[in-house]
């Protein structure tokens, strides 16, 4: 005879999964229309200032009259506030100097960093232990901001555009997030290009460069918006108000109150809106930033997480 082995009876939902929390439920209708407002509701929390600042700086003085102050409806639109800033005065001047040394210092930055995170991501190179140590130490050490000024100044960097690079020139997070970007690359793609007789500048250009156009995307943006928005290196080691870049006339027109050169005549005989001419300058200085952030928005998932999990 056959021995028949009882099994236990099954209780309901006994080998079920366990239930799963609130929130990693699907939604419900309720869930979302409430994501969707809370998502509309932080737009408008972030657009709403933009717009006060676009019209107001593209209002007459007489409707910033009537506005006491901020408008927020547009009216009467003109564009003398942005005719008058780029009519070559130091507005102008400042915009260029800006372009420039974002330009200058961008392509600077990414030289250093790439050639620094590529020396580093190979394990066989002479002292690359020892080389990140040293900038991992940076991170957490500074000499402090009075060595840094006696620095430049004995270097002869003041009242030059090269103390608005050199000081702010490589930043050891993009080295570091360009390195785990690097290593993460196929060892044997680059011993098969090192076995034809490519050099390692050639692997770099031709095949790590290449690769790496995701996070090499996300840094050049990170390098360029630095530069583009800095202002305290030019209010340190500048005192030629003519070299000044953009943002440190806006803290001038802002906060100091002070009419850019070529605009304080207009201002005082009314042709011209101060306020006007403030919000003006903000436009111009998130332009760039507003028009390049969208095409590079797409590199960052790729370039900034792949780098910090295959490092």
């Amino acid at each position: 005879m056959t021995a028949v082995i009882d099994e236990p009876a099954r209780t309901p939902g006994r080998w079920a999964a366990p239930p799963r929390p609130a929130w990693e439920e699907k939604p419900g209708p309720a869930g979302v229309a409430g994501k969707g407002l809370a998502l509309a509701l932080a737009c408008l929390a972030i657009l709403f200032p933009l717009w006060i600042v676009v019209v107001t700086s593209l209002s007459s003085r007489r409707t910033i009259d009537e506005a006491g102050g901020l408008v927020m409806i547009p009216k009467d639109i003109t564009f003398v506030a942005y005719q008058e800033l780029l009519s070559g005065g130091q507005v102008t001047r400042a915009a260029v100097i800006s372009i420039g040394v974002t330009l200058a210092g961008t392509a600077f930055s990414m030289t250093v960093s790439v050639l620094c995170a590529y020396g580093l991501s190979r394990t066989g190179s002479l002292g690359h232990r020892w080389v990140l140590m040293l900038l991992l130490a940076t991170m957490f050490f500074s000499a402090g901001l009075i060595p840094t000024y006696l620095l430049v100044q004995s270097l002869g960097l003041t009242d030059t555009y090269l103390a608005l690079i050199l000081p702010s020139a490589v930043s050891v997070f993009n080295i570091l997030v360009l390195r785990g970007f690097f290593m993460g690359i196929s060892q044997e793609l680059i011993d098969s290009a090192r076995i034809d007789g490519a050099g390692d500048l050639r692997i770099l250009w031709r095949i790590v460069m290449p690769l790496s156009r995701a996070v090499l995307a996300v840094i050049t943006l990170f390098y360029a918006v630095g530069y583009w928005s800095a202002w305290f290196n030019a209010s340190l080691y500048l005192n030629d108000q003519d070299m000044m870049p953009l943002q440190n006339v806006m803290i001038q027109l802002v906060q100091k109150q002070e009419a850019p050169v070529g605009l304080g005549q207009a201002i005082k005989t009314g042709e011209l809106s101060g306020l006007a001419v403030q919000m003006a300058v903000m436009v111009m200085a998130l332009l760039p930033v507003a028009v390049l952030s969208p095409f590079v928005q797409r590199h960052f998932k790729k370039g900034m997480l792949t780098g910090a999990v295959k490092g």
